[in-house]
This record gives structure tokens, C-alpha cells and sequence, in this order.
């Protein structure tokens, strides 16, 4: 569980491609410990798990299932991964509950910038669109954020210049490609009404 507050980054250093499947590795100034091989970390909002643990890298496997829901499929070398570290018990939550479990992928549409906030409209297929909700809660690369605005197929966010700082949104451009997960009691609400 993770609540979508991002304080770092990771850059991928290597990709190596199975068949089916990936192993990632990023480089990244957060303080891991051999004891943390097999930890949850938050990687673009996608639940992963470490495989292994040496100086600034770390690595994770990445199945045929997370390349298919994920933005992982297209990553490169250099890439910026927003990274953060599972909940710990009585941690304190600014954003909003995330479980890393990635939904689907949506497409920047159009990108304004006013004053020094951006203001962001993301596509989505239409069948996610029961999710959308104004004023609720998203997480886009990880981030939990707050939808501004609700269209046929799109949403609008704002984003504020402290979270550009501190994390990979501020690189995006039109037709980038992000990970989204929707609000998760939006999700069961809906599930338990059908």
C-alpha cells in the first residue's frame, strides 16, 4: 500500500528482455538494505517487487501481466521512474490510498501551463470512465492527484510546481503515455452495486 506522495526518482540503468517477461534496473539515491529483497516499491505507481539490492541499483522482474497494464513495455535507458517506498504502519498519508495495481495506461491529449501550474488532459478508454469522478482521487505514475475536470474519454488534472519538482510529470509531453490506477473504493463501491 502506498499513498502517491513522491520524494524520489529512479533512472533506468538496464533493461534486460525475456520472451515474456523483463528485468529492470534502476539507479537511485533511496536507501535500500539487503533485507528489503522482496519489498513492495511503488515504480510509476506499479507494485513491484525488489530482486535485488547493490549500492544505488535495484532490480525488479517484471512479468507479461505488469508489461501489458503498464507504461513499462515502452521504458528506455534513462528513463525517470517515480519510486516510493511501501507504508509503514502509523506513517502519515497526505495523498490518498494506492495499491499498485495498475488499471490501464492513458494518453497526455493536451498539456496548459498557467502561471506556474500545469494543467493536463489525459485519454482513457471509454470503458473507465464510471472511475472518473471530479474532485476525486487518481494516481498517474504514482502520484495521487485530484481530477479537476471529467469529459467523454478524458480527465483533467492539475499539478501544482512542488510535485513537478519531485517527480517524472513534469517531463511528460503529448502522447506520452502514463500509468493510471483509479480510486480504489470507487472501484469496490461499483463492484458491490452490480
Amino acid at each position: 500500500m502506498f499513498n502517491g506522495i513522491i520524494y524520489s526518482n529512479g533512472i533506468v540503468s538496464n533493461i534486460i528482455k525475456y520472451k515474456n517477461s523483463f528485468e529492470i534496473f534502476l539507479k537511485t539515491n533511496i536507501k535500500f538494505t539487503k533485507s528489503e529483497i522482496g519489498s513492495s516499491v511503488s515504480c510509476n505507481g506499479a507494485c513491484l517487487t525488489i530482486t535485488s539490492i547493490k549500492n544505488k541499483f535495484i532490480s525488479f522482474y517484471l512479468s507479461r501481466e505488469t508489461l501489458n497494464k503498464t507504461n513499462f513495455n515502452i521504458a528506455t535507458i534513462g528513463s525517470l521512474i517515480n519510486l516510493e517506498k511501501s507504508l509503514a504502519y502509523g506513517t502519515k498519508i497526505s495523498g490518498h490510498y494506492i495499491q499498485g495495481h495498475i488499471d490501464t495506461t492513458g494518453v497526455v491529449s493536451e498539456i496548459f501551463i498557467q502561471d506556474k501550474t500545469w494543467l493536463i488532459k489525459f485519454i482513457v478508454p471509454l470503458k473507465f470512465k464510471k472511475y472518473l469522478i471530479e474532485k476525486g482521487s487518481i494516481s498517474i505514475n504514482g502520484v495521487s492527484l485530484t481530477i479537476s475536470k471529467v469529459f467523454k474519454n478524458k480527465f483533467e488534472i492539475s499539478i501544482i510546481p512542488h510535485t513537478l519538482k519531485l517527480t517524472n510529470l513534469s517531463k511528460l509531453k503529448k502522447k506520452n503515455i502514463v500509468n493510471i490506477e483509479f480510486d480504489m473504493f470507487s472501484k469496490y463501491i461499483l463492484k458491490l452495486k452490480n
